[in-house]
């Protein structure tokens, strides 16, 4: 497997180069085993490939980004440095700040509505847009653009076809309709006005518990390498033909480099040589840039404990110099803030080592403005660099056709909101999930479904779009929307059951596997629920180790005589032994998106059980044999899979799968973000009180899974850490500090969740968020930052949750933990 991922690295700079393999500097295979604890950070460019990119420098483009920089002031090259959130910003502000660029957070939206309708989005846009071209000093107007999360499909709108995420693209091993799946989310993406789609994500991941796994294509550096360019071509166009023409808008390739080596942490550490992290980890960039992709992210990660993001031998030496790239890097969400001697309102080192943008989130975006002006007026940031990285940015607006294209509501395909969910596009993306499915079993020939049969269909996920849709669809981690936010989607249940009613048969939809009549067969479709990062990263890979209701729901119908067909929705592999064994047939759906038809495609045949069309998709992740099978280097030649890429059945050469090892390996299983969950605390920590409170044990969903906390008194409860604990990358994240409750009656006096950290404490009144009925369970949720803002130091907190109150007060309590909220927001309780 080792040499295997090495030389697919280079066959990935062969592909963008165009140079044979032995002429490619540095490719020859070495180790792929994990870098010491003292391996250098710093690159060295001659190692890495001088890519032929296809998009070459135009004179006149050259020519007239060079006029425009000559006239503009050092306040205006400092504004367009910025990129700020549009929860954090308002049109009005760039009548005075010429900033360079506007963006929709995860869970930003106009008017702070993320079910706002197509029309919303290009209103406020055109506002942004009018107060970026207003002014009369003479200098250059230059156009603001907006960037977006589109991974896949135009996911923040109502009624936008959502494709599957990229580890279903993967499996399909189909190039082409990678960039027709480009082109699709361009054109939808197009329709709002919006000019600049944050994808795609070429990350190779190496570690599944990563909760962005499933934006990789795949663990193999050559299936990234084949989609990369493509998919660039898709949403900008192909140089020399249709290059930023109607219907095409600016491409992010991310996260530059090595965020799928962090060994299943995000934001974490890509310990590796500087082989691997060419050869593994740099295949999409090799074709990518090479398509011509205009804007490169730099990623929150590290790399051999140096922070990408201020990494100039990789920014500056490797990206632009050896590499060519002549676009601008836009940073992540405040990463800046990360990199060492940085704050998020502060960092010329970031621009210094080679980024061109910053990306910000928050209320002191003035400041970060303030302090750059500052740094570039005194040398700080030289005047050079400075220059280079506005020249960029203009380059790209003018090679975008920012300047020319007029007000967004003004451009081709704008307003066109029936671009959303067209019949074109749903047809794109109902082809990608066919040829997405991979069959891990079909023992007994379960499958195809007969279409005249009775089918049963059960399961959480059966009628369930957010589910199949999974994170980054409306809002930011998937959740809070229901089927009714997807008007142009299908579930996998409406999909099954017009195929078999169009063949004469009668399906039946339970979610809890009940029948009145004994079906011929079941299909239970089940799951993870949706997550993105921070939320999405897992301490193993076993499926669902807290509730194995699935498992038991395939273990009762198959008990009962009922054949079953598995069809899991997943983004990433996992360890399901227990559920493939329970199941005759076992179905790896990832996570299709909102056209569900696209399963019924391939699993119900004809009346006659003929398969109307067969699996054609393949694993392009390994599966995992054993629970702990994630801590082993999958480029070890002793890595030993269930399932290898490659892996997956047809119904044309049929294969009985033995039965599988349900051995439970025991592994460590660290999650400090689950503090208090399903009655089991966090590693290291444990319950405190004073004397004016008891404790005691209750039962909600299970045994004594909560605690009841009285106070008689004015005093404190909560939890405490061993050691503590780093909250700075969630912090960051807008995540908040969520309590599941029960109240008896209303607190008889103030009530105070804090935290503290390095030994200051940041507590917030909590009495206007018990909002729940007395003896109703509800949930609470203070954003993390409002705690640090209150002073503690969220690097260090050994205190994570603590609960005051003044007076007789009762509370039950099923659950803590640091997750997204939806409705926190980012304002603070008062």
């Amino acid at each position: 497997m080792r040499n295997t991922m090495v030389a697919a690295g280079a066959v990935a700079i062969a592909l963008a180069t165009g140079a044979p393999i032995w002429a490619q500097a540095g490719t020859t295979a070495q180790s792929g085993a994990p870098a010491s604890a003292n391996a250098s950070a710093v690159a060295h460019p001659e190692l890495w490939p001088k890519l032929d990119i296809r998009l070459k420098r135009d004179p006149k483009v050259e020519a007239r980004v060079d006029a425009m920089l000559r006239r503009m002031t050092v306040e205006d090259k400092v504004g367009q440095l910025l990129q700020v959130d549009i929860a954090s910003i308002t049109p009005k502000d760039l009548e005075t700040y010429k900033i360079g660029s506007v963006l929709n957070g995860g869970n930003s939206a106009p008017n702070n509505d993320e079910r706002a309708p197509a029309a919303e989005w290009l209103k406020l846009f055109d506002a942004f847009y009018d107060a970026s071209m207003m002014r009369s000093d003479g200098r250059p107007k230059v156009p603001v653009i907006w960037g977006t999360d589109a991974v896949h499909g135009d996911n923040n709108i109502i009624g936008a076809t959502l494709f599957p995420h990229n580890i279903g693209l993967g499996a399909m091993r189909d190039p082409e309709l990678v960039k027709k799946i480009g082109r699709a989310t361009a054109e939808e993406t197009a329709a709002t006005g919006i000019d600049w789609s944050f994808a795609p994500t070429v990350a190779v991941v190496q570690d599944d518990r990563w909760g962005r796994t499933y934006e990789s294509y795949s663990e193999d550096p050559a299936i990234v390498a084949s989609y990369a360019g493509k998919m660039v071509e898709g949403i900008q166009g192909e140089p020399g033909k249709d290059f930023m023409g109607p219907g095409h808008v600016i491409s992010s390739i991310k996260h530059f480099l090595g965020d799928g080596g962090t060994g299943g942490r995000d934001q974490g550490d890509t310990r590796v040589s500087e082989t691997v992290l060419r050869d593994v980890h740099g295949a999409g960039y090799f074709t990518g840039l090479a398509a011509g992709a205009l804007a490169v992210m730099p990623s929150f990660s590290s790399w051999n404990g140096e922070k990408m993001t201020g990494n100039k031998s990789m920014l500056t030496g490797v990206l632009k110099d050896r590499m060519g790239f002549q676009g601008f890097a836009v940073g992540d969400w405040n990463a800046h803030g990360q990199v060492p001697g940085c704050t998020a309102e502060d960092c010329p080192a970031a621009i210094n080592a080679g980024l061109d943008m910053f990306m910000y989130s928050g209320p002191k975006w003035k400041d970060l403005y303030a302090n750059t002006l500052a740094e570039a007026k005194d040398g700080r940031i030289p005047a050079a660099r400075l220059d280079d990285a506005v020249r960029r940015i203009l380059r790209v607006k003018v090679l975008a056709g920012t300047f020319d294209k007029g007000r967004p509501s003004s451009r081709a395909l704008a307003g066109q909101f029936n671009q959303l969910g067209s019949p074109e596009h749903r047809a794109i993306a109902r082809e990608a999930v066919a040829k997405s499915l991979v069959l891990l079993k079909n023992n007994g020939g379960v499958l195809p479904l007969k279409s005249g049969a009775n089918i049963l269909v059960a399961g959480t996920g059966a009628d369930n779009i957010p589910q199949q849709a999974g994170g980054w669809s409306i809002t930011w981690q998937g959740t809070e929307v229901t089927n009714k936010d997807y008007p142009n989607g299908q579930s996998i249940w409406t999909g099954i059951d017009q195929a078999v009613r169009a063949g004469g048969g009668r399906a039946t939809l339970a979610p809890d596997g009940r029948y009145a009549t004994k079906p011929d067969v079941a299909v239970v479709v089940f799951g993870e629920k949706p997550y993105a990062e921070f939320e999405g990263d897992r301490p193993t890979l076993e499926y669902s180790p807290e509730d194995k209701s699935d498992l038991a729901l395939l273990k009762t119908l198959k008990a009962a005589g009922v054949p079953v067909v598995a069809v899991f929705l997943s983004g990433r592999p996992m360890w399901v032994n227990p559920e493939i064994n329970a199941a005759d047939a076992f179905v790896a759906a990832f996570l299709p998106g909102t056209e569900g038809g696209g399963v019924a495609d391939v699993l119900v045949g004809g009346r006659d059980g003929r398969p109307r069309r067969d699996f054609s998709g393949k694993l392009s992740f390994s599966w995992p044999k054993r629970l702990d099978q994630f801590v082993l280097n999958k480029r070890d030649p002793n890595y030993d899979p269930l399932f290898p890429i490659g892996y997956g059945l047809t119904y044309a050469a049929p294969q009985t799968v033995a039965r599988l090892d349900e051995t439970r390996t025991e592994v460590s299983s660290v999650d400090q973000n689950a503090l208090f969950v399903r009655g089991r605390l966090a590693q290291g920590a444990s319950w405190f009180r004073d004397a004016a409170v008891t404790q005691s044990r209750l039962d909600r969903r299970g045994q004594e899974d909560s605690v009841g906390l009285t106070w008689t008194g004015q005093g404190s409860a909560g939890l405490m850490q061993a050691k503590p604990i780093d909250l700075r990358r969630e912090t960051n994240g807008e995540l908040s500090l969520v309590m599941e409750y029960r109240l008896s009656g209303r607190p008889t006096g103030p009530v105070t969740i804090a935290m503290r950290g390095g030994g200051k404490v940041g507590a917030v009144s909590v009495n206007s968020l018990l909002t729940a009925a007395p003896n109703a369970w509800g949930e609470l949720a203070v954003p993390l930052h409002c705690f640090g803002d209150g002073g503690a130091d969220m690097g260090a907190v050994d205190r994570p949750f603590v609960m005051t109150a003044r007076g007789p007060f009762r509370v039950d309590i099923s659950g803590v933990r640091v997750t997204s909220a939806f409705a926190a927001g980012k304002s603070c309780p008062r």
